[in-house]
This record gives C-alpha cells, sequence and structure tokens, in this order.
C-alpha cells in the first residue's frame, strides 16, 4: 500500500495574501520562498480530528487548525506579544506531549504553537 510522506502544504484564503504571507515570515519565522516553499525542521507531525463541537480552534467557523512546532514556547509567545499579535494568555501542558500556546494571525485564523516534550 502506498502511503503519504508528510505533510506537502498548507494553503488559507486571505484578503491579502501578501500581508498575511508577511506576518508568518515577520512573527513565526517561516522563511517561505517566492513560491511559499519552506523547508521544515525534521519532526512529529500530529493529524487528528476533533469533534464538531470544539473550542479548541478558537471559532466555531474556522474548520482547522494549523500547529507549528517550536523550539522554546514561552520566547515564541513573547516575541509575538512584542510584534503586537493577537496572544492567548494561557498555556496548556499535557504531560509527555508537551506545552501548547496559541496566536491568532491577522486573518483571524487561530495558530497553535507546540514545544514537544
Amino acid at each position: 500500500m502506498e502511503r503519504v510522506l508528510g505533510i506537502g502544504g498548507y494553503f488559507l484564503r486571505a484578503a491579502d495574501p501578501d500581508a498575511l504571507s508577511a506576518w508568518y515570515r515577520d512573527c513565526l519565522g517561516l522563511d517561505a520562498d517566492d513560491n511559499g516553499l519552506w523547508q521544515q525542521g525534521a519532526g512529529p507531525t500530529v493529524f487528528a480530528a476533533f469533534e464538531s463541537d470544539t473550542d479548541h480552534f478558537g471559532s466555531r467557523a474556522q474548520q482547522c487548525m494549523l500547529n507549528f512546532r517550536v523550539r522554546d514556547l514561552d520566547a515564541m509567545l513573547a516575541q509575538l506579544r512584542t510584534e503586537g499579535a493577537d496572544v492567548v494568555p494561557e498555556t496548556q501542558d499535557m504531560e509527555g506531549v508537551g506545552r501548547f500556546g496559541w496566536v491568532t494571525d491577522p486573518e483571524g485564523n487561530r495558530v497553535e504553537l507546540w514545544q514537544p516534550a
């Protein structure tokens, strides 16, 4: 049986694609080229379905949520706050899994940040 090899892309609708791409570059350090190609570091990726009434994604209108692995969650959240980003004040610790924090991008999409255990 053939199997997928990993996440090949994540695509967002945006009112201002250039500004949103710049926000991900400037605030999260997502250094993609002009075609959107980003060479990410090796590590785990979670693929999980949530109940349709979950509040985990922020707005119930948001059907999916992007999760980025980070090295130092506290440093990333502090950096985002310095940039004026809409950062959720609380973080979550999951034993054996890691720590989580959230930020909302300029288009209103909730993004999860994960520091693996």
